[in-house]
């Protein structure tokens, strides 16, 4: 047997539409989308926290910040409790 040989066809890769490793894929991909949203929120929430106590007058990003970080976090909690994909 030669060991150059073309690897035989087995049907469906890896990442062919219909697999388990491609519904695998999209749903790491959310948690890592999720991931990010959330850390930019918390720092940008943390941020502007700072900026007011400081004595900055824009208290109003620091509680849009804040409610949006809430909205996100509460969002993806209850995605992850039903174990769905946003």
């Amino acid at each position: 047997m030669d060991e150059r040989m073309a690897p035989v066809d087995d049907g469906l890769g890896d990442l062919e539409p219909g697999t388990r490793q491609r519904t695998q894929l999209r749903v790491r991909v959310a948690d890592i989308a999720w991931t990010a949203a959330c850390a930019v929120l918390a720092l940008w929430a943390v941020w502007s926290a700072i900026d007011l106590a400081r004595g900055a007058t824009a208290w109003v990003y620091c509680a849009v910040a804040w409610l949006l970080l809430a909205v996100a976090l509460t969002v993806r909690v209850l995605a992850v409790r039903r174990r769905t994909s946003l």
